[in-house]
């Protein structure tokens, strides 16, 4: 099990089985997508349950794995939904300008004016691109693309994000 206060960041998601040998479907969240198999074994959901891939093929945007101690379908689809995830002090610390969705999540979000808007609940991806959800103190929570027009600065060690709103209509 990882160590006490540990914060586990999710590397990928087992989408079904596959086959009848035990083999899963994964997506992979990795920056190089294969590189899921390259960490060793990874946390299922919170642990203390561990799975090492074995074998890794591309099929369709997602991956074939083989799983050590998985060996028949019953097994694999027994995995479904299951996150793959390690502690985030394993992972190497991202590039200038590169950011884990987890380290942003709960920053303070600022206006260029320095006015809070809320807080950074999550980072979405669903298909045309990295979007900021930002939960307000009050209200229902919006949506914010990430790039650098529309979340100009990214401070994780001062614990904000300034974000640039759309002018309104």
């Amino acid at each position: 099990m990882a160590r006490e206060g540990d914060r586990l960041i999710v590397m990928g998601v087992i989408t079904g089985a596959h086959g009848i040998r035990g083999e899963v479907r994964i997506k992979s969240f990795t920056e190089a997508p294969e590189d899921i198999a390259s960490y060793g074994p990874l946390y299922v959901n919170d642990g203390p349950r561990k799975l090492t891939i074995s074998s890794l093929r591309p099929k369709k945007g997602l991956f074939i794995a083989r799983l050590e101690g998985v060996n028949d379908r019953d097994a694999a689809e027994a995995l479904k939904g299951v996150q793959l995830k390690l502690p985030r002090a394993v992972l190497p610390e991202p590039d200038e300008d590169e950011f884990y969705y987890s380290d942003l999540e709960g920053l303070e979000v600022l206006d260029e004016n320095g006015r809070p808007l809320g807080r950074v609940r999550a980072v979405h991806d669903f298909g045309a691109g990295d979007l900021l959800e930002i939960q307000p103190a009050s209200g229902k929570s919006f949506y914010v693309p990430f790039d650098r027009e529309n979340v100009p600065q990214v401070d994780i060690e001062g614990g904000c994000v300034v974000v640039r709103l759309p002018e309104e209509a």
